[in-house]
């Protein structure tokens, strides 16, 4: 009865779902002084068969997502209200001159062939309005198109948005040197109280800017730190639907879940090894709270800490060979590492009177952690730690929760309340120097984590 209960309640949510294409909105609060000027012109719509109308839609579609993905990345300013006279579709068509009076210095222009199979072929190209192999703006190459990036990709008509996502991926790479994230994805809680039913807790995953959610678990019981897999492929986390906290993975792909742990007292703050192959957690078994760690491919428990304080809180280096975790054990909670091959244990925080929730950039150089100083009046911040100085930075400051480093360390998503006190995520660059909001109309929203690279971008 209750599985038949449970598969009701995800139709209902997932059909809920399909009908709303975000939960959450993605808005840039601010962004960088010297951002980018860029344009982004609305892409042509073709058909191969002449007889069918031409549907724009589809078109403006990919290049509004391309648009809005760079803006929101605070790095560019997108120009608007472009003259439609001046709307080129291949780069033979750019006048280099105009758009250099626009004050733009990259153009991205392109096309979309829809087929008769329900595929769609996409031209793009992005241009350098006033460098082309070094020859900048020579005037007898006035007119030839400064072309630096130029792809022909063809995917199912379904997959468009996906397709855009990964288009401002190479473009942000190509301007800005470093991968983009814009093909990435979160998880996070959502959390409803309808009138006079009980709380209804929600794991969903999303693209990074909140669209195509999914849920993959609903439950009256609260569902608490998700986690994903290196590989996304997989995301652990906390339920309590049985009454009592226990570990489960997912894998996403087929819906399939796998209980982990569900032993007397504690069972809390999964996290996955770097290969895959282990959890870290924490367990109390009835007793204090100390971190654990499963090999998933036989069952087998080791038990790592043996503190009479609370540890909890496990994040795995990226190598693999040590963990950070949050521990009581000096007074305080501060951040401590663990060398898993001699156990040797070394606190690595002592700015505030509050360190938690831990976690390692991508090179392993400094950490991501929930900080409190001793003159924020108890708020609770977003802050950066270097590990080569202890150089400790502030990057919010306002009551945040449960930060989550971003695939290529470039943004923290995080969690925070709106002027009504209702949960909602927030993002903030790990300079400081852009933020956006992901306010949700739905309910509140909590626990976020974003998810690795899963496929190398070509």
């Amino acid at each position: 009865m209750k599985n038949t209960i449970r598969i009701i309640a995800t139709l209902l949510l997932l059909s809920l779902a399909a009908k709303s294409s975000a939960i959450l909105h993605l808005v840039l609060t601010r962004g960088v002084d010297a951002a980018i000027p860029i344009a982004v012109v609305p892409f042509a719509q073709t058909n191969i068969a002449k007889t069918t109308p031409v549907d724009t839609a589809m078109a403006t579609k990919i290049s509004t997502v391309v648009a809005a993905d760079l803006q929101n990345s605070g790095r560019f300013n997108v120009a608007t209200n472009l003259d439609a006279q001046h709307a080129p579709h291949q780069p033979s068509d750019v006048k280099i001159a105009y758009w250099q009076k626009q004050n733009v210095n990259y153009l991205v222009i392109g096309s979309v062939t829809a087929t008769a199979n329900q595929q769609d072929t996409v031209r793009f190209s992005l241009l350098n309005v006033y460098k082309h192999d070094g020859v900048g703006a020579n005037p007898s190459l006035a007119n030839q198109a400064p072309v630096i990036l130029s792809q022909i990709i063809t995917v199912p008509a379904k997959q468009l948005r996906a397709l855009a996502h990964h288009i401002s991926d190479l473009i942000y790479q190509k301007i800005i040197g470093e991968r983009g994230i814009f093909s990435s994805k979160i998880a996070y809680v959502l959390l409803q109280r309808p009138a006079d039913k009980p709380p209804l807790y929600q794991l969903i995953i999303a693209d990074y800017d909140g669209f195509n959610p999914q849920a993959i678990l609903i439950s009256h019981q609260p569902i608490m730190s998700p986690a994903w897999s290196a590989d996304g492929k997989r995301l652990a986390y906390v339920s309590f639907e049985s009454g009592f906290p226990a570990i489960y993975i997912s894998n996403i792909a087929s819906g399939k879940r796998r209980l982990i742990t569900r032993f007397t007292g504690i069972n809390g703050a999964p996290a996955f090894s770097p290969d895959g192959k282990r959890l870290a957690v924490v367990l109390s078994k009835g007793e204090q709270s100390n971190i654990y760690v499963i090999n998933l491919l036989d069952g087998k428990i080791k038990q790592l800490t043996h503190s009479y304080a609370i540890d909890t809180e496990p994040s795995w280096s990226p190598d693999g060979h040590s963990l950070l975790f949050t521990s009581g054990r000096g007074g305080t909670p501060q951040i401590y590492q663990i060398n898993l091959q001699n156990k040797r244990v070394k606190r690595l925080t002592f700015d505030g009177n509050y360190n938690a929730r831990a976690s390692f950039s991508p090179d392993g150089q400094s950490i991501l952690l929930l900080h409190r100083g001793t003159d924020t009046d108890g708020q609770f911040g977003i802050a950066l730690q270097d590990l080569r100085t202890g150089v400790l930075q502030v990057l919010a400051s306002d009551n945040d929760q449960s930060p989550s480093l971003a695939p290529n360390s470039s943004m923290v998503i995080y969690a925070r309340q709106d002027a009504q006190r209702r949960g909602e995520l927030a993002m903030v660059s790990t300079d400081g120097r852009v933020k956006l909001q992901l306010p949700s109309a739905k309910g509140d929203v909590r626990e976020p984590a974003w998810a690795s690279f899963s496929e190398k971008v070509n």
